[in-house]
C-alpha cells in the first residue's frame, strides 16, 4: 500500500513538473489523475534500480565468501578488470565512457559498503555469520552477468537519465519501490543511495 501510494504521489508530481512546470503545482486546483501510461512511465527506471539491489545483495555473497578467511574486502585488481571492461563496452553502445565508469565504480563503492557492514555485524555478532562459504569465482560469473545487464538497462533508459527533476522522481520510486520489494534493511538501503548516486 506504500508503495503505490507513494508511486501515485510521484506521478503526480513528475507531471505537474513536466507539464506545466512548478507553477502549475502551486495554481492546480484539479483532483490528480494518474494514467497507466503516467505510471509506466514513471516507472521506467525501476529495472535498472532493481539491478543496482540485485548486484548489492550479490554483495552478501561476497562477504560470506570472504569473511573469516584474511581476504580483504578491497580487491584493486578485479575492480579496475571490471571498470576496464566496462569502459571498452560503453562506446560501442552509444554510452559515455567515462560516465559508465562513474556509474560502475558506484556500484563496486555499494558493495564494498554492504560488505564492511556484515563484517561488523558478525563481528560483533559471531552467530549471525554465515556457516558456509560460496565460491568466489562463480560469484563473480554472477556480477559478470549482472553488468551485462546493467549496460543494457542504461541504454535502454540513456534518454531519461539527464539531469533535472524529472529523472530525480523517477530515481526516487524506482529506489523506494525497489527497497520495499526486496525489504532492504539500513546497511542495504544507505548502499542503494551510493549504487543509483549517478544515474541521472
Amino acid at each position: 500500500m506504500f508503495v503505490r501510494r507513494f508511486a501515485l504521489l510521484a506521478s503526480v508530481l513528475l507531471g505537474a513538473l513536466t507539464v506545466g512546470g512548478p507553477a502549475a503545482m502551486a495554481v492546480s486546483t484539479a483532483p490528480p489523475v494518474t494514467s497507466t501510461v503516467e505510471t509506466q512511465e514513471l516507472r521506467r527506471l525501476g529495472p535498472l534500480a532493481d539491478l543496482v539491489i540485485q548486484r548489492l545483495l550479490v554483495g552478501d555473497l561476497v562477504a560470506a565468501s570472504k569473511f573469516g578467511t584474511g581476504k580483504p574486502i578491497d580487491d584493486p585488481v578485479r575492480e579496475q578488470q571490471v571498470l576496464d571492461a566496462v569502459r571498452a563496452q560503453a562506446g560501442p553502445l552509444g554510452l559515455d565512457p567515462e560516465a559508465t565508469v562513474r556509474f560502475f565504480q558506484d556500484q563496486i563503492t555499494a558493495n564494498k559498503i554492504v560488505q564492511r557492514g556484515l563484517f561488523d555485524r558478525w563481528t560483533r555478532h559471531p552467530g549471525q555469520a554465515p556457516t558456509t562459504r560460496p565460491d568466489l569465482n562463480l560469484i563473480r560469473q554472477r556480477l559478470d552477468e549482472l553488468a551485462t545487464r546493467l549496460l543494457t538497462e542504461l541504454v535502454s533508459t540513456k534518454d531519461i537519465r539527464k539531469p533535472g527533476i524529472a529523472c530525480q522522481v523517477r530515481l526516487l520510486v524506482a529506489q523506494q519501490v525497489g527497497a520495499a520489494q526486496h525489504r532492504l534493511d539500513r546497511l542495504h538501503r544507505q548502499a542503494l543511495d551510493t549504487g543509483v548516486a549517478s544515474i541521472c
